[in-house]
């Protein structure tokens, strides 16, 4: 059997065809007509009032971060259990990420227990949707309202995924997206802020051209344009959103494709749950998971670790996945707990990723059997 990696990025055959037009078109930098076209693909899908492709997800989170106005000493409530730039994004302009802890079933952030965390200096809740599992979103829409809250969806990993049948990324005042070639729609790096409140939409484009209106400009808006806000070169070259409308334009194909990859596992490893040998993902009733991610809980870290170490004998490339932040050197700096992680901790040490990329169909028995070998052994 061969070598079975953790992820393999799919190609659909068109993303060279696509680069090569974007040559012809003579616009490689950003905004050119595939940024464009994906732009649109996104405000049709997500429903969101505008979708700006960015270079990665982590600039989406910076730009947010700006947006949200938040400045040194402001608090902002993400859980721990994510990637360093959920909480980076904020530590740069000068904020106070407020660790809270996670649901044991779905992993994300706990929304029973943001309120307690709350405090005058609190900006922005910063929810996570976790392997494209949604989060409760009525109940933290809710509360970030009746608390003046802005609400930030880092749905990175759930493009595609809904939450009582309505787009995750259409929920915050803001939310983004992540390309990065794990991800189930890929252009190597890259990444888009979703714009769900009108009052956003100009700023944000300002602030992605390097803080100068040159989008009204070519609209025709203003007669020149000019430096008139902080910003960066958020924007992707062109090239890059030609790869990404290939994947974009046969996304419903990828989607089933990686759905039935992920009901595979949840069904092979049905009996290792009842046996108590590990727990499978947890859907709860409202959430209608991509299958970006498919995740064992193991009983606990040592089994894990074997767990990890039988399987990579065979060839076959498990992961763990995020220590928490705030228990990380630059969390402990930076950021501070709201509360008991005792979740999150557990979580941390117990769960692994198994491969899941189009094209393991054809050795997804062989990696479940070895699984449940481990698992038993």
């Amino acid at each position: 059997m061969t070598q079975v990696p953790f992820n393999k990025p799919f190609l659909t055959g068109r993303e060279l065809e696509y680069i090569r037009q974007a040559h012809e078109n003579m616009h490689l930098s950003g905004d050119g007509p595939f940024t464009k076209r994906c732009q649109a693909w996104l405000e049709r899908t997500i429903g969101s009032r505008k979708a700006l492709l960015t270079h990665s997800c982590t600039g989406a989170l910076e730009m947010a971060a700006i947006l949200a106005g938040i400045g040194p000493g402001d608090e902002i409530i993400m859980p721990s259990f994510t990637f360093v730039s959920t909480a980076n994004a904020f530590v740069l302009r000068g904020g106070v990420p407020v660790f809270v802890d996670v649901r044991e079933d779905t992993l994300n952030i706990d929304e029973s227990k943001i309120e307690a965390a709350i405090t005058a200096r609190t900006r922005a809740i910063v929810v996570v949707h976790y392997a494209g599992m949604a989060c409760e979103m009525d109940a933290l829409r809710s509360l970030a309202r009746r608390r003046g809250l802005m609400l930030i969806e880092d749905a990175a990993q759930a493009l595609g995924s809904a939450y009582a049948g309505r787009p995750l990324g259409s929920f915050g005042e803001a939310a983004t997206i992540s390309f990065h070639e794990t991800k189930n729609l890929i252009s190597g790096e890259g990444g888009a802020l979703l714009l769900n409140s009108d009052q956003l939409v100009e700023r944000a484009e300002i602030i992605r051209e390097k803080g100068t209106n040159r989008s009204q400009f070519f609209r025709g808006d203003v007669d020149r344009y000019t430096w008139v806000d902080i910003g960066s070169s958020f924007l992707p070259s062109d090239i890059l959103a030609a790869f990404l409308w290939a994947q974009l334009e046969v996304a419903e194909t990828i989607g089933a494709a990686r759905k039935a990859l992920w009901e595979r596992y949840h069904e092979g490893f049905a009996e290792a749950e009842r046996a108590g040998l590990a727990r499978r993902p947890v859907v709860p009733r409202e959430a209608s998971p991509n299958a970006h991610t498919y995740f064992l809980i193991l009983p606990d870290a040592a089994g894990r670790r074997r767990f990890i170490e039988r399987l990579r004998r065979d060839d076959i490339y498990a992961v763990f996945h995020y220590v928490p932040l705030h228990s990380s050197p630059a969390g402990l700096k930076y950021g501070r707990a709201g509360g008991s992680m005792a979740v999150t901790e557990a979580m941390s040490e117990r769960l692994v990723r198994l491969p899941l990329w189009i094209g393991l169909e054809t050795q997804q028995d062989y990696v479940i059997e070895r699984c449940r070998n481990a698992l038993g052994g």
